[in-house]
């Protein structure tokens, strides 16, 4: 089982991945709790990151891309993982399709077992969902211009997952119960 969850800040991915990667015995790789990490920490990346996510932007692809590939080096990731956070552009996307072929020994993503699932959630809930969470970096202003870069950069992803029969789409607008077994379903009936 490999996963990548998208949607926009607020959509669940988060939540949603621990509990299906519980479920299945499978590592969640969250970048965004790797970066957090790395921000508490002090270390370089974590103050270089620290920067974009104040300011609501995207971390570079290039730091993003280095924890990534770390991260699926390592042997609990064999056998398959959820990953929340990356790719969050086309881009990414294109590295992480030629880091998956690499790793499996595959010629392309479209080979590998991957499956993408998008959470859709309407923007309005997903201000108040991340007004809620109380974290320093979600105020109202950051929040709005998280789901302006989402829109812009992440947004594609829908398209080249989709063209690849790779998209999973899920409406994330509901409780997490009837969330997690539509996904459970959806993905078991792919795998």
């Amino acid at each position: 089982m490999q996963l990548i969850f998208m949607g926009p800040p607020g959509a669940g991915k988060g939540t949603q991945a621990q509990l299906l990667a519980a479920l299945w015995k499978i590592p969640h790789i969250s970048t965004g709790e790797i970066l957090r990490a790395c921000v508490v920490a002090k270390t370089d990346l974590g103050q270089k990151a620290q920067s974009y996510m104040d300011r609501g932007e995207l971390v570079p692809d290039e730091v993003l891309m280095d924890i990534v590939q770390e991260r699926m080096n390592q042997p609990d990731a064999r056998a398959g993982w959820i990953l929340d956070g990356f790719p969050r552009t086309v881009a990414q996307a294109a590295f992480f399709d030629k880091l998956l072929c690499d790793v499996e020994g595959s010629t392309s993503g479209k080979d590998c077992a991957l499956r993408a699932v998008n959470l859709d959630v309407p923007d309005n809930v997903l201000v108040a969902r991340l007004l809620s969470r109380g974290r320093q970096d979600d105020n109202e202003e950051t929040i709005r211009r998280r789901l302006q870069v989402y829109r812009e950069q992440t947004e594609p992803l829908i398209d080249f997952y989709s063209g690849r029969q790779q998209l999973v789409a899920v409406d994330g607008d509901r409780a997490m119960e009837l969330v997690t077994a539509e996904l459970q379903q959806a993905l078991s009936r792919d795998s």
